[in-house]
């Protein structure tokens, strides 16, 4: 007997049939998962920003209440729109804090792509690129292949590892390594100095 759908997913349908309660009560469900990739999105950052992870998901969640237009399809689809709006969030607050220090010594927000699982230790800091150079290229990867985009923006900016990715995406964990290796490949490739 197959198992319907739960309880994120039926919050979103009903939301997407008009019932605009539904994404008030949609919060509590989602927000714990949410706070957590935006810590680990914060983690993955060399320099520490102002914006905290509470403010972050908190930013998503009212820019999430007025795409009210979206067609929610489930709750996979929930948490790759939330991802694309935490990447637009923290890109917005690194372009604000570059334009204020223009004339300053500021160092540009730097963000990994190293390997590593989120909360390991290991020395990521050869792999570290700057946070607006590396929203240019994934518009660029996007036009290229816009799934290797997406499984970039979930892996660097909300954290979510591979098997994550996978169940987000509905695709198996070995297609989502795959991409990412290529993807983080060509990535670094076009941040080298020519």
């Amino acid at each position: 007997m197959p198992l319907g759908p739960g309880p994120i997913t039926q919050l979103l349908h009903r939301s997407r049939e008009g019932d605009h309660d539904a994404l008030n009560q949609l919060l509590p469900l989602v927000y714990q998962e949410l706070r957590d990739q935006a810590a680990r999105s914060f983690r993955r950052e060399r320099r520490a920003i102002t914006l905290q992870p509470t403010a972050l998901v908190h930013e998503a969640y009212v820019r999430l209440l007025g795409h009210r237009q979206i067609q929610w399809n489930d709750r996979q689809h929930f948490f790759a729109v939330a991802a694309t709006l935490m990447r637009q969030i923290l890109v917005d607050h690194a372009r604000a804090r570059h334009a204020k220090k223009r004339g300053g010594h500021d160092h540009a927000t730097a963000i990994t792509l190293g390997d590593a699982e989120p909360g390991t230790h290991i020395d990521q800091e050869a792999h570290m690129v700057d946070l607006l150079a590396l929203d240019a290229l994934l518009d660029r990867l996007a036009a290229r292949n816009a799934r290797q985009s997406q499984v970039v923006e979930l892996r660097v900016f909300t954290g979510l590892t591979v098997e994550e990715i996978a169940e987000t995406l509905s695709l198996s964990p070995r297609t989502i390594k795959t991409d990412w290796q290529m993807a983080r490949a060509w990535l670094i490739r076009e941040l080298e100095p020519s």
